[in-house]
């Protein structure tokens, strides 16, 4: 793994990738890349505008990519179903749950769920539930999910999800990003009690100057916080180029193991694609059933055909 890059990335000729957040920052570089190598990429972006912008972009920079773009919007079930149902691919070989939001000012989602944790983790478990199906019959298929090193800020509250008793945007955060792993984790161990041939992994790109850090200050009008973090994403972050890495590495390297999570080498902040260290309560079983069947009933989405670990 040491010294990997996008150069290291094998010919992805025939397969088909989905990527959410695909208009901009980390979302952006994974597509592009995937592009490059050959792979048919749908860029699901909330923003329609932002979206075409970025296909028009990728155009220009890989020339005979087979791009398109796809609305989605992680906030609304509804939009997650329509954007299932539309998909016309009966087979995915790939997809990177990548999008999300971070730190935001206390919100709902359109079904009324806490934005950081139904954007991050609901929308993404009802998106990868509904092309369970298409992924399933692609042998080889596999789902990564971007977790972030702020995970360790926080374990899940099964009983208190939306964060109703109290709101930290960082605690908020840092269970959102728990969920995804522990998402991974149960995702995982239910592919290998079905004998499913399909990877559930997760990744983290570390320090990543994204419009992620700034998206939470500017919403609130903190200019103070915006301009810090323009300053560290100037000085202290890693490119978004190398923020993908790990997402790419888990979503194409031979050998990736289930359940496993990759990300910067050099202290979970920079540095070239490498084993990350997870915090313990990412891969409590008990957690994380609990989590998925909250999670079922919450989105009304069940993963037929997979069996509980």
């Amino acid at each position: 793994m040491s010294g990997w890059s996008t150069y290291d990335i094998p010919d992805q000729g025939g397969r088909t990738a989905v990527v959410t957040g695909a208009n901009s920052g980390l979302g952006y570089v994974t597509a592009r890349e995937l592009a490059r190598k050959g792979a048919r990429v749908v860029l699901a972006c909330r923003s329609e505008a932002r979206g075409r912008a970025a296909v028009e972009l990728l155009r220009d920079e890989v020339p005979g990519s087979d791009v398109e773009l796809r609305v989605l919007d992680l906030g609304d079930l509804a939009s997650v179903r329509e954007f299932a149902a539309g998909l016309p691919y009966e087979r995915v070989d790939l997809l990177v749950n990548n999008a999300g939001v971070m730190a935001m000012p206390y919100g709902t989602t359109v079904d009324g769920f806490e934005t950081q944790f139904g954007v991050n983790h609901l929308g993404h478990f009802a998106l990868t539930g509904l092309l369970l199906p298409a992924l399933l019959a692609t042998p080889g298929a596999r789902v990564v999910t971007v977790s972030s090193f702020a995970h360790l800020l926080g374990n899940i509250d099964i009983h208190d999800l939306n964060s109703e008793r109290r709101y930290r945007r960082w605690t908020a955060y840092g269970r959102a990003k728990t969920a995804n792993l522990l998402f991974t984790h149960e995702f995982a161990r239910r592919l290998e009690a079905t004998g499913a041939d399909v990877v559930a992994a997760a990744a983290h790109p570390g320090y990543a100057a994204t419009n992620l850090q700034t998206a939470g200050p500017r919403a609130e009008g903190r200019r103070v916080a915006e301009r810090l973090m323009e300053l560290g994403n100037r000085v202290i972050a890693q490119p978004a180029e190398a923020g993908a890495l790990p997402a790419l590495y888990a979503a194409t390297a031979p050998g990736v193991r289930p359940d496993s999570f990759t990300g910067p080498s050099f202290a979970m902040w920079r540095g070239a694609p490498a084993p990350s260290r997870r915090a313990p309560w990412t891969l409590d079983d008990r957690a994380s059933a609990a989590l998925w069947a909250e999670s079922e009933r919450l989105t009304g989405v069940s993963y037929e055909g997979l069996k509980g670990a």
